[in-house]
């Protein structure tokens, strides 16, 4: 299935709203308070006749016949993962005929991506500048699905003079490890910007939660990260928003995508399907009732994320962005020059020839 609304001209822009203590359960979605970060968001338009769309609010009986078990892993820390708690709380799994067990999983990549090509769980979601560069490796492992864009930000003391990209020459940005997302897609940014990530730029590594810290003392002049933290950080209003992965032709670009153990590929297609299936309806509910989706995180959320938080995440997160088919392969090749761009892949890597390798279409 393809994202039947990926044209940017369909859509209207609109400012990313915050309102912690505002943010109503009954509001409707687009609809905030006074504070107005940086980043602009993209109206989810009305999409009731997708068929997709159709099963997630009208079908609510239950698969016949018993439910196949399988083992789900994901980061509990990660409320762009929202579309997973949905597909749990709200009964998607189910109705597509899984049992699912969800494993919080917070070791490397690397070793996630091990769990599941050996068998040790059977599907998992990640963001896919996590993914891309271990699966150049040759992990037997299969991306079948894309939920949502939008999961990273660079932010600066608003005091500061860096407003833009192009700021960033000759300072230091704060990462929480240098393998990250945020390194990895700000180092693009910065290339596309004219500007060299590796001599003009300095990137150090910091803990998570010390991030903020980092740039408060004059350790870092940026720092680069993904929400919630970065958007927990800008709440106060010391820190602006320089850039993120909704800018420009990031606005209408995958961030989180959903992978499966090659085996159940060549085993049990059906069931990588289903699974594939339930995470795409999810998403289209979180699109759609972004209040109801939050509600289903609140269990998992970490530390002291309030349900308003949440509840603004969701509708901030492109939920309604999920391709599938050719349109995901263009976006993973996509990714994979970019990678290249910046000499994390390999220079001999075909990026189209990859997204063929690492993707395959269960939802056709």
């Amino acid at each position: 299935m393809t994202d039947q609304n990926n044209g940017a001209g369909t859509r209207s822009r609109r400012a990313f709203l915050v309102g912690a203590a505002t943010v109503g359960a009954a509001a409707p979605l687009g609809l905030g308070v006074s504070k107005v970060f940086a980043t602009p968001k993209i109206a989810v338009p009305l999409i009731g006749d997708l068929p997709i769309c159709k099963t997630a609010a009208t079908d609510s009986a239950a698969a016949t016949g018993p439910l196949k078990k399988i083992s789900f892993a994901w980061n509990a820390g990660a409320p762009c993962l929202v579309g997973v708690t949905v597909a749990k709380e709200k009964g998607f799994f189910a109705r597509n005929g899984l049992d699912v067990d969800l494993i919080n999983y917070s070791g490397s990549t690397d070793q996630l991506l091990e769990t599941l090509a050996t068998g040790k769980a059977d599907a998992a979601a990640g963001m896919a500048l996590r993914w891309l560069k271990p699966m150049e490796q040759g992990f037997d492992v299969k991306i079948i699905a894309s939920t949502h864009g939008g999961c990273l930000r660079l932010l600066a003391p608003t005091s500061s003079d860096i407003k833009e990209l192009k700021d960033l020459k000759g300072k230091i940005i704060a990462v929480s490890d240098m393998n990250s997302p945020g390194k990895n897609f700000f180092s693009i940014r910065l290339k596309k910007a004219g500007l060299d990530p590796q001599t003009d730029v300095e990137f150090k590594q910091f803990p998570g939660p010390l991030l903020r810290v980092s740039v408060e003392k004059g350790e870092a002049h940026a720092l680069a990260d993904n929400d919630p933290i970065t958007f927990l950080f800008q709440k106060d209003g010391a820190f602006r928003e320089v850039s993120s992965n909704l800018d420009s032709e990031y606005a209408n670009r995958v961030c989180c995508i959903v992978g499966v153990r090659g085996s159940l590929i060549r085993d049990d297609k059906p069931t990588a399907a289903a699974i594939a299936r339930s995470l795409v309806e999810a998403a289209e509910f979180a699109a759609h009732h972004p209040e109801e989706a939050a509600a289903t995180y609140v269990p998992y959320a970490p530390g002291k994320i309030e349900l308003a938080d949440l509840v603004t995440l969701a509708k901030y997160h492109t939920h309604h962005h999920h391709p599938a088919g050719a349109d995901l392969k263009k976006e993973l090749a996509a990714y994979a020059e970019e990678l290249k761009l910046i000499s994390i892949f390999k220079p001999t890597t075909d990026p189209a020839k990859y997204a063929e390798r690492i993707y395959v279409d269960v939802l056709s």
